[in-house]
């Protein structure tokens, strides 16, 4: 940590040097390995080492980033120089500036438990990926694979300013999948299962991802086309977290001072259903995304994007926090070579009350889906129409396997009236209970 906060510190100084009024500087070095085989033979082994540090100077309301690969120090100035250079130029920007929130001195992440200590060999990799695909491909009706895969990632991120912050945190990760095709010819159905975790000790078995990933496969043979129709559906806790995903942009700082949101003027008001929250928590142990300060230096905090169905606040970085005329939330993503922006981090929908069987027992005829590809979502109107596979629901359980099929609605209307089951896991990063929407239109046969 020491060494990357007194190099970035060197370079901040001589970007004052040289004329800025303020500046930050980052550095993200990361490792990367991964395997895939297939059919038990090696595939594809990659690796990959890179460090970037970025320099950001402001004079007076002008600002530029610079960015190098380079730790060389004798190499800085020529950064410095371009950053400066391009300031000089660019139009001014009365938002621009370093964050308020952040303050002076050392931070790390501390008690969040975010690195492993180990980092895996390529057997070991090749192990992984083997059983996952061997487990696969042992199911009854998988008749081919696409590949098991298994991967390691490191990352370090060094972040200081001229106002005296000065943070380091480290996070690793580890990964597993397998994908298979079940059936013969034109009848093919595909499917898969992964998982990631920050450590290995929390890694699901690579067999059992196998296994899934081969029973999805099979249960998906033979679909056919649902009518066409309004009804009741159900997502799938590996979909339901896309629902999350678009409530996350439409309440992104930067789209609000843009007027490019469908949720404008609806802060104070119920967007969600009474009793449930929307919760971003940068802070919990070992999470995929959990950071202990944000990408201009603001320490991170658990925060309730929606309580008891109210929205109480939008997703801001400092600079569309001044746009908004508010207080920032520490919520500043950022990489090497960008300016920050509004980003969440480990984002999740509250529990609700009801299983996921419950929560299905009165629908006579409905579509469960476990599926979504493509996308047609309206960021200004909140139009919602998405491309989907799954299966039926009759009379309160899963029946035949569907595909080809369209579901559409508005997302304003469909937060509304969406209803969570109580089967949240913490999986994905961005993560949501099953849930349920009722009267969605559904384009099929």
């Amino acid at each position: 940590m020491s060494n990357a906060l007194d190099l970035l510190d060197s370079l901040i100084a001589r970007a004052k040097a040289s004329g800025a009024d303020a500046a930050d500087a980052i550095m993200v070095a990361g490792t990367a390995s991964g395997v895939q085989v297939r059919n038990g033979q090696t595939e594809d082994l990659e690796r990959s080492e890179t460090t970037d540090i970025g320099l950001r100077v402001f004079i007076g309301q002008r600002s530029a980033i610079a960015s190098t690969t380079t730790l060389d120090p004798a190499r800085f100035d020529a950064l410095v120089e371009q950053a400066i250079a391009m300031a000089r130029v660019v139009p001014e920007d009365r938002f621009a500036g370093l964050c308020d929130l952040a303050r002076p001195g050392r931070f790390d992440a501390a008690g969040l438990d975010l690195a492993d200590s180990a980092e895996p060999d390529t057997a070991a990799l090749l192990e992984r990926a083997r059983l996952a695909e061997g487990a696969a491909l042992a199911i009854p009706g998988v008749t081919k694979s696409n590949g098991g895969s298994a991967s390691y990632g490191r990352t370090e991120v060094t972040l200081a300013t001229s106002a005296g912050f000065g943070g380091h945190y480290t996070r690793t990760s580890h990964a597993t999948s397998a994908t298979v095709l079940a059936g013969c010819g034109t009848g093919m159905e595909r499917d898969y299962d992964y998982d990631s975790r920050v450590h290995l000790s929390d890694l699901r078995d690579p067999a059992a991802i196998g296994r899934e990933a081969g029973e999805r496969a099979v249960r998906r043979l033979n679909p056919t086309r649902p009518r066409t129709g309004t009804l009741p559906v159900v997502y799938d806790p590996r979909v339901s977290a896309s629902l999350i995903g678009h409530l996350a942009g439409a309440i992104n700082g930067a789209a609000i001072a843009r007027g490019t949101s469908f949720l404008k003027g609806r802060m104070g008001q119920r967007i969600l259903p009474i009793g449930v929250d929307v919760i971003d928590d940068p802070l919990r142990v070992r999470g995929l995304r959990s950071r202990p300060f944000d990408g201009e230096g603001a320490a991170m905090a658990p925060l309730a994007l929606v309580e008891d169905g109210i929205l109480t606040q939008w997703v801001l970085d400092s600079r569309s926090a001044r746009q908004l005329g508010l207080t920032g939330n520490a919520r500043g993503g950022r990489g090497s070579s960008s300016p920050p922006s509004p980003a969440l981090s480990n984002v999740f929908l509250s529990n609700g009350s009801l299983t996921p069987e419950a929560l299905m027992s009165d629908i006579r005829e409905g579509i469960y889906i476990t599926e979504m590809m493509g996308s047609a979502v309206n960021g200004i109107t909140g139009d919602y129409s998405r491309g989907a596979s799954g299966f039926m629901i009759r009379d309160g359980a899963l029946a035949e396997p569907v595909a080809g099929l369209t579901v559409a609605g508005n997302l304003i209307d469909m937060f509304a009236r969406l209803v969570p089951a109580n089967d949240l896991v913490f999986r994905f990063g961005s993560d949501a209970p099953t849930i349920r929407i009722d009267d969605l239109s559904i384009a099929g046969s």
